[in-house]
């Protein structure tokens, strides 16, 4: 690599602008007019590319329907009816609350596609359950709040597959069906900790929710887990693109939240709306910043350079995953995921497909790395949000998050090298991969 070259300028002028405090877009959007201005390109090129990046997908519409459709699944009783319904499922058991906790992020996950999302509602709510009348230490509710709000972007719908599928030229709805048994069996893996640690840590019994009161904990709870059967539905019957099934769910969740629980106000679906297009131009800053980049990365011939240093160090399929996965964690231990989605994959995914490796397998793969990057010391974001959320010392959440990140790392080698646990609901749905 050359470095006085103007590739090395840009990445100089998209670290340095970063670390001064720049939000990532921005920093990337200036590191390619850097590099336009050092190569003797036309400057202009960078707002070209992003106009016809963003005005041209219809697929990045997706992304603001989907954080809506959260918003309003957070707003009134929804989230209350959900954590009952987990509740009577798993809460009976010892460790009963902790296995709510992570059972009602494999549901929420469904409405979400969030991490945060997922955190900041339902998160916040187990937190205070976990943690009253001291059932649980702080630290440790609050460690595991964090690890089960991983799930949300891996099961469908999934904002993080939406950019993979962006940027990969890749089946949404074949992501999002990729993303249901990895989602489903980190969930397993949390769980199972909690189960053969509870007794050595004498977690508490919760009471049982007698069975005559089954019935009504489902049927309330019933509309509200519907919605990713609906989303689907659309989806796989052909009656929907990815973006107007984003629509539906969005609709979906306004409706039954004010006509069928009525607890949402005009106040609260206003509020919903700014919420959410705060969030939406957080990541349309990013995705701009990347699509710019993008054209550098391309114009510089990395994916077709990273493919032949691939093919010239006779690298296999598996050597390969097992070097992304592990760049992957490193990355993610520093970087936020959106970027490395964004501006990592697209160099990445070309060499995979080169070797192999399906496109479907892939995103889902990394998407769950990037997702256990959010709960990686040191500078993973789900850490710093939880410190707060819990008023804990960010030394004591990271000292309870190492065992969920062993049960993590080994269920993501799982995904990463038995491809049919991510390709098997796929294929059932006629996909040739």
């Amino acid at each position: 690599m050359n470095f006085t070259g103007a590739f090395a300028w840009s990445i100089y002028a998209i670290l340095g602008l970063s670390l001064l405090g720049l939000p990532v877009g921005h920093a990337m959007l200036a590191g390619s007019v850097v590099y336009l201005y050092m190569a003797g390109l036309d400057m202009g090129t960078a707002a070209e590319q992003l106009l016809n990046g963003m005005m041209t997908s219809y697929l990045l519409l997706a992304i603001p329907l989907f954080v809506l459709a959260a918003e309003f699944m957070n707003t009134g009783s929804i989230m209350d009816r959900l954590l009952s319904f987990c509740n009577a499922i798993v809460g009976r058991f010892r460790g009963g609350l902790a296995q709510v906790n992570v059972a009602q992020s494999v549901v929420f996950a469904s409405m979400s596609g969030s991490a945060l999302a997922d955190a900041a509602g339902s998160g916040r709510l187990m937190q205070t359950m976990m943690t009253q009348d001291g059932k649980y230490p702080p630290a440790y509710a609050a460690a595991l709040t964090a690890v089960s709000s991983v799930i949300g972007p891996i099961m469908p719908p999934s904002i993080p597959l939406v950019l993979y599928a962006l940027v990969s030229n890749t089946s949404v709805g074949y992501l999002f069906l990729g993303g249901i048994v990895p989602a489903l069996l980190l969930g397993g893996v949390q769980m199972a900790l909690i189960a053969a640690t509870a007794r050595r840590r004498n977690f508490p019994v919760e009471a049982k929710v007698p069975l005559r009161e089954m019935p009504r904990v489902a049927r309330e709870a019933l509309p509200a887990l519907l919605m990713p059967v609906i989303l689907l539905g659309f989806l796989y019957s052909g009656v929907t693109t990815p973006t107007e099934a984003a629509a539906v769910a969005a609709a979906y969740a306004l409706l039954i939240s004010a006509l069928l629980y009525r607890s949402v106000t005009g106040r609260d679906v206003y509020a919903a709306l700014r919420t959410s297009a705060r969030v939406t131009v957080s990541i349309g800053m990013l995705i701009a910043g990347a699509i710019a980049f993008n054209y550098v990365v391309t114009a510089e011939n990395l994916p077709r350079t990273l493919g032949q240093l691939m093919k010239a160090y006779e690298f296999s399929a598996l050597g390969y995953l097992l070097m992304v996965n592990v760049l992957l964690l490193l990355l993610g231990c520093f970087l936020e995921g959106t970027t490395i989605i964004l501006v990592i994959l697209p160099v990445l995914t070309p060499a995979a497909m080169a070797l192999g490796i399906d496109p479907v397998h892939f995103g889902v793969m990394a998407v769950t790395n990037i997702m256990i990057g959010l709960v990686t010391p040191p500078y993973g974001l789900l850490l710093f949000m939880m410190t707060k959320i819990a008023n804990v010392p960010l030394r004591d959440l990271v000292q309870e998050m190492w065992p969920f990140l062993i049960v993590m790392i080994a269920a993501l080698a799982l995904i990463a090298f038995v491809p049919g646990l991510t390709l098997f609901l796929p294929r059932l749905m006629g996909y040739q991969g």
